[in-house]
């Protein structure tokens, strides 16, 4: 089986707040909206787990994005990433 693609697009609102839309390619009616990096992990976690897991996701962002927004959003992937690493490491038998 193929892995299904999620596209999640960075986008700003009227009032240059970044958050980030997550389609799932498969159903055309399917959105969701995140406003910070957690939201998107539960929604992606969420949505993944009705496929197996065997998602594929794919990042953009509109025009109007700033270069200011799009490093907010990768300090708060970093943030994340680095918070799942410390809770895996916390799983491991000493």
């Amino acid at each position: 089986m193929a892995a299904v693609i999620f596209e999640s697009t960075i986008k700003s609102n009227p009032v240059g707040r970044w958050y980030i839309e997550l389609k799932d390619t498969t159903e055309e009616d399917r959105v969701e909206y995140c406003l910070d990096m957690d939201e998107y992990a539960q929604k992606i976690e969420d949505m993944g787990a009705e496929y197996g897991g065997e998602i594929e996701v794919h990042w953009k962002a509109d025009e109007n994005v700033t270069q200011q927004q799009l490093n907010e959003v990768r300090m708060e992937i970093a943030r994340w990433e680095q918070q799942m690493q410390e809770d895996a490491q916390g799983d491991l038998p000493l």
